[in-house]
């Protein structure tokens, strides 16, 4: 055991002296191979060994689910920590961060590299520590803000990063395509002008959308001389919300009939009301209650629409937020100042060697070679694959496709067979789940209402009859185990009988 240790201070030794990370790799890689067999008893297949060997290129490695992306990386992250900078390892949620990191760290340690993991509410002095390791795991947000706060710091001293060296992305495809132009935002107080928008959404729904041509359901083209009928149109992909001169006018209107303006909108101090007017339409058009964020505890609480998720703490900028609060009548928060902010995509930039790991990335290989410069690597299956992809049903209208679908789930269901069902949103997986009661199939429905008990849900989705309903791609990332994870169930039984009986 000590030998392994041993061997890690001779290839560091080596590395100091200029021998290329390539010339001591076959070594490292049978050695952590070897670590990883001792100590999970689990031995990397070759197909493993092939994508660590192009995660350490610099590449994109496209694995399909259930492969053993988690086990694949650690020997790439080991040969790269050798250099002594630090190796960053990225997941999409702190949940797989803690238990990737708690899962591979026997191996590194056995191999005598230390692990550290960043996650929400760890104190500067923790996340020194954490960064200082060897390996650190994280996730895409924790990595970007602790970036933003150490160049917000006076004292260098302060700060917990200590540069970008090599980034492993797990889900790369969600975190530097999905979510590039995402921004991470560090904000102070600004000006309260939380009134306003009180008095604003009560007129909102005065305002009238601009009529389509019925034949080509788009609006009129006003540089054709055709007219238009309305005060607003919309632009849905976009999420965004222009007014005609027509709604101009009626928000002129509006606002001097309540006295909230005087003179004209287009005074100095009276057009920013414009604003107002389009956070509010856009809040009432282009959210939806359930589907883009929920109200939980007094709060707008706004959903992933990548993953289902919560995204805790995050708000909508621009007073968008502060719009969908006036619109659900609760109480609205003082707009913030950005003090920082940056992008995913600018972000990863930053690392001196960047890869990933996904199960879809061929599909977006043209993207990542354009923005990022990288390239993608299909890795084939250790076994052939046995899954059958069946093609798309489609359905005349939406009650033959609910239909279809709970006969299905109920036959599956009737043989014992698992079932995962994905929907688009919590509006969806709700109205699934009322037609599945209706019907008396027991399910679990997993949603950003309900993510603190993810895990329990997942761990048992693969048990016999189980019907699990979830949200896009709630869940992604954890393990679904044929027959349900025998140790989590036993785990659970075990801190049940240990409570006290409630009376």
């Amino acid at each position: 055991k000590d030998a392994f240790p041993e061997a890690t201070r001779s290839f560091r030794e080596r590395i100091a002296k200029g021998e290329a990370l390539g010339g001591v790799l076959p070594e490292a890689f049978a050695l952590a191979r070897e670590a990883a067999s001792r100590v999970l008893g689990e031995r990397p297949y070759d197909v493993q060994i092939m994508g660590s060997v192009a995660l350490h290129s610099g590449k994109i490695v496209e694995m399909k689910t259930g492969e053993g992306k988690t086990l694949m990386c650690v020997a790439a992250a080991y040969l790269n920590s050798l250099t002594g900078k630090g190796v960053h390892i990225v997941t999409v949620n702190d949940y797989l961060a803690e238990r990737d990191a708690g899962w591979m760290k026997p191996v590194y340690s056995y191999l005598g590299v230390s692990v550290g993991v960043i996650v929400a509410g760890l104190d500067n002095e923790a996340r020194r520590k954490a960064y200082g390791c060897d390996i650190t795991y994280g996730t895409n947000n924790e990595f970007g803000f602790d970036y933003l706060r150490d160049n917000m710091q006076i004292d260098v001293a302060e700060k917990t990063q200590r540069g970008f060296s090599y980034c492993i992305v797990d889900e790369i495809d969600s975190i530097l395509i999905d979510e590039a132009r995402t921004p991470l935002i560090i904000s102070g107080a600004g000006e309260d002008d939380t009134q306003r928008y009180y008095e604003v959404d009560k007129y909102a729904e005065l305002l009238d959308e601009a009529e389509k041509n019925p034949k080509t359901h788009d609006y009129p083209d006003e540089a054709q001389g055709e007219t238009i009928v309305g005060d607003y149109k919309l632009d849905e992909k976009s999420r965004r919300v222009s007014f005609t001169d027509a709604g101009m006018l009626k928000i002129e209107s509006i606002l001097l009939k309540h006295k909230l303006i005087e003179g004209s909108l287009f005074d100095e101090g009276n057009f920013e009301f414009v604003h107002y007017f389009t956070q509010a339409v856009r809040a009432h058009t282009l959210y939806k209650n359930d589907v883009d964020y929920v109200v939980k505890d007094g709060e707008v609480q706004i959903v992933d629409e990548f993953t289902g998720r919560i995204l805790e703490g995050r708000r909508y900028g621009d007073g968008l937020h502060q719009a969908i609060e006036a619109k659900e009548h609760i109480r609205i928060a003082e707009r913030n100042r950005t003090l920082a902010t940056i992008t995913f995509q600018n972000f990863f930039r930053m690392y001196g060697k960047l890869s990933g790991m996904t199960g879809t990335a061929e599909t977006e290989s043209v993207e990542f070679d354009k923005i990022y410069g990288l390239e993608v690597s299909v890795i084939p299956t250790n076994m052939p694959v046995i899954r059958v992809d069946e093609n798309d049903e489609v359905y005349l209208n939406e009650k033959d496709k609910w239909d279809a679908i709970c006969a299905e789930i109920a036959a599956a269901h009737g043989k014992g067979q698992p079932l995962l069902v994905g929907t688009v949103s919590i509006e969806k997986s709700e109205h699934l789940s009322a037609l599945l009661t209706k019907r008396g199939i027991r399910h679990e429905v997993l949603n950003a209402k309900n993510h603190a008990r993810e895990a329990l849900i997942i761990a048992e989705a693969g048990a016999k009859g189980a019907v699990t309903i979830a949200t896009n791609m709630a869940g992604r990332g954890t393990d679904i185990k044929l027959g349900g994870n025998p140790e989590f169930r036993a785990r659970t039984r075990a801190g049940t009988e240990a409570e006290p009986e409630q009376y």
